[in-house]
């Protein structure tokens, strides 16, 4: 079964490491979509050099403006239906 961990962000350069290798030291088979808003911060850029250590398992959408949690989550949602996750978390 696919299992999704949804995480929206906003300026989380201080604390987007600690929180996605947390998640994969669960020992889980999770994936994890971070869903960012255009960080001015450069959290995007941090996920995308995290994605060489969890290639298969870490993914990244960047919206191009801040739209809020609520419709960062909707986002996420929509990309978990299209890639057939049988199962969604959240992180808030």
């Amino acid at each position: 079964m696919k299992k999704l961990v949804i995480i929206p962000t906003y300026n989380e350069k201080e604390n987007i490491r600690d929180i996605i290798s947390a998640i994969f030291s669960l020992g889980q088979d999770f994936h994890v979509l971070v869903v960012d808003d255009s960080s001015p911060d450069g959290t995007a850029e941090i996920v995308k050099n995290l994605q060489n250590e969890f290639p298969a398992h870490l993914h990244l959408s960047v919206r191009k403006a801040k739209n809020g949690l609520g419709k960062a989550y909707l986002h996420g949602f929509g990309w978990a239906l299209r890639h057939n996750y049988d199962y969604i978390l959240v992180s808030y």
